[in-house]
């Protein structure tokens, strides 16, 4: 029985974790969610450069003791493994559910869903970070280059893409600077920077989210309303059956009618960002921009910084509605059908922003 806990416990503890941080900092990036996550960074470190310190000394494992003297024996060996590996849960564990919220497409998935993979790896390699020194180095460094980039952000209130090259040039730097101050240097620290270099070139290809925005809504519909402050739109409902969507992917739309797309994006307190909408139609030849429009967003509202932009008439077909940054990141996006009609008052609901 306890060896079937023992084996359970890093699925436990990872369930547990992932949920906390999704409640508590699931909606919104706060300053004090980023000095906590840089004090475990900080612990990391320290732990790292305690084990690389045991292994200069060639300690060996204490022999396996039976009774209650040889567990507690075992457990304060195990302990900077175990609170190393808890260090970088914590942070794999907030950063991930900071890049699902602000991932928008396929790419930007895609390594959320790497993210999410070492997360759970994590739950399962801690007595390995005091043997395999490689492994400790190249998580280290992806800890201090993923939160880096949300800290610098807050830091210098800008979203210029330079952040992201200085916050990851931070990061390498960071590991790189613990490995040379390590006893013995363990490991090697090469592997660190080719993480380093393939999240740079991630980032070329916009397969990074662009943290630290947060997607809180991207909608269209009809009769779009602006009055002091609100912002309200009329979208048509999803069939019943599709319980996973907020609004049905159809739009019906009466000649000369316009089509509205509304977000709302959050980004914290004295940040500003340069976001866009676009509209996309499907063509023989592939998407095409219909309409674009940039505007400026300031963080801090709790509920996102909302934007508005419409098509008058579009034609019946597939469109989509994007939600982006002006240098290309993509917040999110919103696939749609056009067709002519009017849409069921039965079938609708007013949202507010």
């Amino acid at each position: 029985m306890m060896n079937v806990l023992r084996r359970l416990y890093p699925v436990v503890a990872f369930l547990g974790g992932f949920v906390w941080d999704a409640l508590t900092i699931g909606q919104r990036v706060r300053g004090q969610d980023l000095w906590r996550l840089g004090g475990f960074l900080l612990g990391a470190c320290v732990l790292v450069l305690w084990l690389a310190k045991r292994d200069s000394l060639n300690r060996v494992p204490p022999p396996v003791q039976d009774g209650l003297r040889g567990s507690i024996v075992d457990l304060i060996w195990q302990a900077p493994n175990l609170l190393l590996q808890f260090f970088f849960g914590g942070i794999f564990s907030a950063l991930f559910i900071f890049y699902f919220k602000s991932s928008g497409h396929l790419g930007t998935w895609l390594s959320t869903v790497v993210l999410g993979v070492l997360l759970v790896g994590n739950e399962f390699a801690g007595k390995r970070y005091g043997r395999h020194f490689t492994l400790t180095w190249l998580l280290l460094a992806l800890n201090a280059i993923l939160l880096f980039n949300f800290a610098l952000p807050h830091a210098v209130g800008s979203l210029n893409p330079w952040c992201f090259y200085a916050s990851t040039g931070a990061g390498i730097l960071l590991a790189h600077l613990v490995w040379r101050l390590s006893p013995g240097r363990p490991g090697r620290i090469l592997p660190a920077w080719v993480l380093a270099c393939v999240l740079l070139l991630a980032w070329q290809l916009d397969m990074i989210a662009p943290v630290p925005l947060v997607k809180q809504a991207v909608a269209v519909g009809h009769e779009f309303i602006q009055d002091n402050g609100r912002f309200q739109m009329q979208v048509e409902q999803a069939p019943s059956w599709q319980f996973w969507r907020d609004q049905s992917p159809v739009a019906h739309m009466a000649e000369g009618e316009k089509l509205y797309g509304v977000s709302a994006v959050y980004a914290p307190l004295g940040v500003t960002a340069s976001l866009e909408h676009r509209w996309e139609v499907h063509e023989a030849g592939g998407w095409r921009v219909a309409y674009r429009r940039a505007f400026e967003s300031t963080g801090g509202r709790e509920r996102g910084f909302r934007g508005y932009s419409w098509l008058l008439n579009p034609s019946p077909g597939e469109w989509r509605f994007i939600v982006a940054t002006q240098d290309g990141r993509t917040i999110g996006t919103f696939p749609l059908r056009v067709e002519r009609g009017v849409a069921n008052p039965a079938s609708t609901r007013v949202k507010e922003f």
